[in-house]
């Protein structure tokens, strides 16, 4: 009782029993249900066999080739979409005739679903790759521009009058005020952009590729194949699971880092 009501001694073990007891009573409720809700395992397969399912896409190297694809699909597009809306961000927040001009336009396009975007997507580049990274690329770069201008708006107007009067040369505003001021809302925001562009990917893969997880389910729906869908839907999970706490962990870097860089 002292585990979940008491002041633990080692917090670190609740941190980690507490997910693996969730993780277990949620198996246990699935097998529950799969055995007594009268529904075949072609219809709702129960843990064992979507284990043993996994067993056998890992061995003949299904589940990696598809998993690799949607890896590589989902780096490509947040990495680009990083690269140039934590920039744009960074100008819109400082250029206020730019951010007047272009922030309504931002508003419009960022409530559109990706998704409504996969019809052009596919006319304009095909199939294959470079649609999928397109749509991620859209799903992460309109949050990361509002995230990053909005941070760089409510940074106090006193430091960068302090940075006129020593003198701040244009980077050095950048690295020793901005991004400091700013990181803890970027890195806020990637997490959350992250874990869209993975909910993206699978849905494009179903649609514009022919691989990945998304096409995995899709294409194993087709073949009646609902343990291989369930299947490809834990390994989903599990990797928003890693991704999100990669981010987590990411967030724990204290803005004295770059403090001391600038110095």
């Amino acid at each position: 009782m002292n585990l979940f009501f008491g002041n633990s001694n080692k917090p670190q073990h609740l941190t980690i029993l507490a997910p693996i007891l969730s993780f277990t009573l949620l198996i246990l409720i699935w097998d529950i249900i799969t055995r007594f809700s009268g529904w075949s395992d072609q219809v709702f397969p129960g843990p064992l066999k979507v284990f043993i399912s996994i067993h056998e896409l890992v061995l003949d190297g299904t589940l990696l080739k598809h998993t690799v694809a949607s890896l590589f699909r989902v780096t490509a597009g947040f990495y680009l979409a990083i690269i140039t809306g934590i920039p744009a961000g960074m100008i819109l927040g400082r250029w206020k005739p730019g951010m007047i001009m272009l922030n309504p336009v931002i508003q419009f396009l960022r409530p559109i679903s990706p998704l409504a975007w996969i019809p052009l997507a596919m006319l304009w580049f095909g199939i294959g790759d470079p649609p999928a990274v397109f749509l991620i690329f859209l799903s992460a770069f309109f949050p990361l521009v509002v995230s990053t201008m909005t941070a760089v708006l409510e940074i106090n107007p006193v430091f960068f009058q302090v940075a006129a009067n020593f003198n701040f040369s244009r980077f050095e505003v950048v690295t020793k005020i901005i991004f400091p001021a700013i990181l803890p809302s970027v890195i806020q925001a990637l997490r959350i952009t992250v874990g869209i562009a993975w909910l993206v990917v699978v849905a494009a893969e179903m649609i514009a590729v022919n691989s990945g997880l998304g096409y995995l389910i899709l294409d194993s729906r087709n073949a009646l194949r609902m343990d291989y869908v369930m299947a490809g839907m834990i390994v989903i999970g599990l990797i928003g699971l890693i991704l999100d706490f990669i981010m987590k962990r990411l967030g724990k870097i204290d803005s004295v880092f770059w403090g001391n860089i600038s110095h």
